[in-house]
């Protein structure tokens, strides 16, 4: 592929090491549900509540890990956070028989999980700041290709031991960890210090109560993200018992997520075609990704068949490939030696939605079937599309930056 060709060795190396640890963790994510329902024996709701405790989790990992990304140092945040991810996985196996214990680990793998993606993201913005917003892209490609290779087997595997998957999953989050912090070390040597500093007091010079002021820079945008999340539990907690209650098998759920993995492969070249078009600009962007996200939930909606929901996989994927890259590149640009801070708010505020919709599409499937969940998530979808519009109204490309930020 010579578009990879003009990148570095190390940003080659980071791609193979992120792909990796992406395939380990589709391993185990789209079967959690399934796990719970099948193997545990409990209903939908206490599934969707044990995704809410790793998504509480994951909101505090998140809020920290940005806070905190200036204080303790990148190295001691990513790997920090990736080792300790990687213990909790691997004693997942010896919790799964106690309820309590089981709900205890797996609101410490959210934690772990998330602390470090915010540090992850800032050190991309900061270390390839001229390329950061195409390497966003690609990193995310790269993920993805390693979630399709994940979900392709993680179906078959599950058949053969859900506790299989969690510890696989746990081999590869410290075989990151081992990589970062080789590769942070090298950082170190060659530059004699990271590329940012520890602060003890404040965030770039900044308090978090002056950061958290500039509402206009993060808050829709964080809105509109909590609306997505929430939403996107349509496909764990509406699809995934629909096809069990159905009598499919596991591969029939786990070859969407893969259809979703490839998709952001081979998609790329209509994605650009939409961004050349109309959505230049991440504004436009995390607006037409909303679009797509309810056009997919709407054909569910309708037809509520196994082909409806390959059809709203395509659909959705549209969404996710649009605004993942999306809000940390619009995040970067603008907020400066600030963006670490203002990555873990925002992915916070996107995980929270992860919280409120696992337990309610729970609630609301245990009930009615997936009806109900369907046209919860095209209404939520509706006030994602309404809060990114007013984002882009509030963040024009002709608008200076917002006061108070500095880069």
């Amino acid at each position: 592929m010579r578009w990879l060709q003009s990148y570095p060795r190390e940003v080659k190396v980071f791609l193979v090491a992120s792909l990796i640890s992406s395939a380990g963790g589709s391993l185990m994510w789209p079967l959690v549900t399934m796990f719970v329902f099948k193997v545990l024996g409990r209903t939908v709701t206490d599934a969707g509540l044990v995704i809410l405790v790793m998504s509480v989790g994951g909101i505090a990992g998140q809020l920290l890990g940005g806070a905190l990304y200036h204080r303790l140092g990148v190295k001691r945040l990513i790997v920090g956070g990736l080792a300790m991810n990687a213990l909790f996985l691997l004693l997942l196996p010896h919790g799964s028989g106690n309820w309590h214990l089981f709900m205890l680990l797996m609101l410490l793998v959210g934690f772990f999980n998330a602390t470090s993606m915010p540090a992850i993201q800032a050190f991309i913005g900061f270390r390839f700041a001229e390329r950061r917003g195409e390497l966003f892209n690609v990193i995310y490609v790269a993920n993805n290709i390693g979630v399709a290779l994940g979900t392709a087997i993680s179906g078959f595997l599950a058949q053969i031991s859900y506790d299989l998957s969690f510890i696989l999953n746990g081999v590869t989050s410290a075989a990151f960890a081992l990589f970062f912090w080789f590769y942070l070390n090298k950082v170190q040597k060659s530059q004699g210090e990271l590329h940012v500093q520890k602060r003890k007091k404040s965030v770039d010079g900044q308090s978090v109560w002056s950061l958290l002021r500039i509402y206009p820079v993060y808050l829709f945008m964080g809105v509109g993200s909590f609306f997505l999340w929430l939403g996107n539990c349509i496909w764990n907690n509406g699809v995934s018992p629909f096809t069990i209650s159905q009598g499919m098998p596991e591969w029939n759920y786990s070859i969407l997520w893969t259809l979703n993995g490839l998709l952001i492969f081979v998609g790329q070249p209509f994605i650009l075609w939409v961004k050349r078009t109309f959505a230049g600009s991440p504004q436009a962007q995390m607006t037409a990704s909303a679009l797509f996200y309810m056009l997919g939930y709407a054909t569910i909606l309708g037809f509520h068949t196994y082909p409806s929901m390959v059809a709203a996989m395509v659909l959705t994927t549209f969404g996710e490939m649009l605004i993942s890259p999306a809000i940390p590149s619009f995040i970067s640009d603008r907020t400066g030696k600030a963006a670490p801070f203002y990555l873990g708010l925002v992915g916070g505020m996107g995980a929270a939605g992860r919280v409120v919709g696992p337990y309610a599409m729970g609630l609301l499937f245990d009930w009615n079937g997936l009806v109900p969940v369907a046209w919860l998530a095209v209404g939520i979808a509706v006030l994602s599309v309404v809060s990114f519009l007013v984002h882009a109204a509030m963040n024009r490309d002709d608008r200076p930056e917002p006061s108070g930020l500095t880069t």
